[in-house]
C-alpha cells in the first residue's frame, strides 16, 4: 500500500506498480488537464492550444461529464484526447473496493454517453492508487497514467509565472505535464492562473522546439 501513495512523487515506486510517468520513446512532451470538464476554464483552455495547434489529454471527471456532456464531445470532436480521472474526485485509498469498480465503470460509462469513445487511460483522483483500484483499472483495461512535471496550479497562492516555470522546468521528450482546466477541486478560481500560465508555457514550448504528443 505504501508504494501506491508514494508513486505520484517516487519514480522507483511507480515503476515497482507498472505505472507509467513519463512516455518513454516519445517525440515531444505530454500536456494533460485534470479535473473538467469546467464551464469556464475548459473552453479557454481549448482556445489557446486551437490558437497553438496543439492538442493535449483531458482526465475528465464523470460527474462533471454528466453535467456538460456537450463540452466533453468538444473537446473529442477538437482532436484532444480524452480520458478518466473518475466519476467523483475521492482518493481510492478512502473507498471500499466496490466503491472503486463502481466509480471506475460510472466514470467510462459518463465519457462513453458524451463523447461516444471509451477512454483508454485513466489518472487517480490526487495520483493515489489503492491496491483494489488498480486492479479495477486494469481488469478494465485501461492504462494508468501520473505525470512527471506538474505546475501545482491548485494553490491559492500561486502565480501563472510560477506554474509555467514549474511546468517546464528541465523538461525533456517523454515528459507529461500535469495541469488542471477546472478549479471543483481546488482553490476557488485556479484555473483562471491555469490559463494565463498555459499561454506561458505554450510559448516556452514553441521558443525551445517542443512538440506537444498524445499517449497512444
Amino acid at each position: 500500500m505504501i508504494r501506491h501513495l508514494l508513486a505520484p512523487n517516487v519514480p522507483q515506486a511507480a515503476t515497482a506498480l507498472h505505472i507509467q510517468r513519463r512516455l518513454p520513446g516519445a517525440a515531444g512532451v505530454a500536456l494533460t488537464f485534470d479535473d473538467g470538464p469546467h464551464p469556464e476554464g475548459t473552453p479557454a483552455v481549448l482556445e489557446i492550444l486551437a490558437q497553438a495547434d496543439i492538442k493535449a489529454t483531458f482526465f475528465l471527471i464523470g460527474e462533471q461529464v454528466d453535467r456538460r456532456p456537450a463540452l466533453a464531445a468538444e473537446i473529442a470532436g477538437q482532436g484532444h484526447l480524452v480520458a478518466l480521472h473518475g466519476y467523483r474526485h475521492r482518493p481510492q485509498p478512502t473507498m471500499s473496493q466496490k466503491a472503486v469498480q463502481d466509480d471506475v465503470e460510472r466514470g467510462v460509462a459518463a465519457i462513453e454517453r458524451a463523447t461516444q469513445i471509451r477512454p483508454n487511460w485513466h489518472r487517480p483522483p490526487y495520483g493515489l492508487y489503492s491496491p483494489a483500484g488498480l486492479d479495477a483499472v486494469r481488469d478494465r483495461s485501461l492504462r494508468p497514467l501520473l505525470w512527471s512535471r506538474w505546475g501545482k496550479d491548485w494553490r491559492r497562492f500561486t502565480t501563472p509565472a510560477r506554474i509555467a516555470a514549474r511546468a517546464t522546468a528541465n523538461l525533456r521528450p517523454g515528459d507529461v505535464i500535469l495541469l488542471h482546466d477546472a478549479d471543483f477541486y481546488s482553490s476557488r478560481g485556479s484555473h483562471e492562473r491555469t490559463v494565463q500560465a498555459l499561454a506561458l508555457i505554450v510559448r516556452e514550448l514553441k521558443r525551445h522546439r517542443i512538440g506537444t504528443v498524445l499517449p497512444v
